[in-house]
């Protein structure tokens, strides 16, 4: 696998993990960190990104550190799967809405979980209850809310100072 992924380096699984982690690493610190040379890291990099082993890079954002009002939702769907199709097809349609961050094909009670975001919990139930679940060949969903992220993609999302409150009397 390291060859197919690679470009034959020695640490094309650690350059990976790496970028993962932090994908703002330059090549000169991944090529340190990877025990590679910078132009090794540059060549894998593209290699990946070719391939698409690499699909993009995403900044992990805390937004409750800004004026972005915004919920996230988690939504448990049961599917009829299709007859040599499985849940492709419903997943495909599903990940075409543009409020659907991530989709993912699940074990256990449900089939798929659907990772959403919205301006509202209004607007994220509308999503719901007028588009998700009309589709055909899902047959329920059970959405839960996001309350509060502690931890993301390997980060975790600090403390807020409480900001004092002021009151104003007239």
């Amino acid at each position: 696998m390291e060859t197919i992924l690679g470009t034959g380096g020695r640490n094309t699984m650690k350059l990976l993990q790496l970028l993962e982690h932090d994908c703002t690493l330059t090549p000169e610190q991944l090529a340190s960190m990877a025990d590679m040379s910078v132009d090794e890291v540059k060549a894998a990099i593209r290699h990946y990104e070719e391939e698409k082993v690499i699909l993009g890079y995403k900044a992990i954002v805390d937004w409750d550190r800004t004026d972005r009002e915004a919920v996230t939702a988690l939504i448990e769907v049961k599917v009829t799967p299709q007859r040599g199709e499985g849940f492709d097809r419903v997943a495909e349609r599903i990940y075409q809405y543009d409020e659907v961050e991530s989709v993912y094909l699940m074990s256990g009670a449900f089939d798929l979980t659907v990772i959403i975001s919205g301006r509202s919990l209004k607007e994220v139930a509308q999503f719901v209850g007028e588009r998700l679940s009309t589709l055909e060949d899902v047959t329920g969903t059970a959405t839960h809310f996001i309350l509060h992220k502690y931890k993301e993609k390997h980060l975790i999302f600090e403390k807020q100072e409480k900001q004092p409150k002021e009151w104003i009397f007239s």
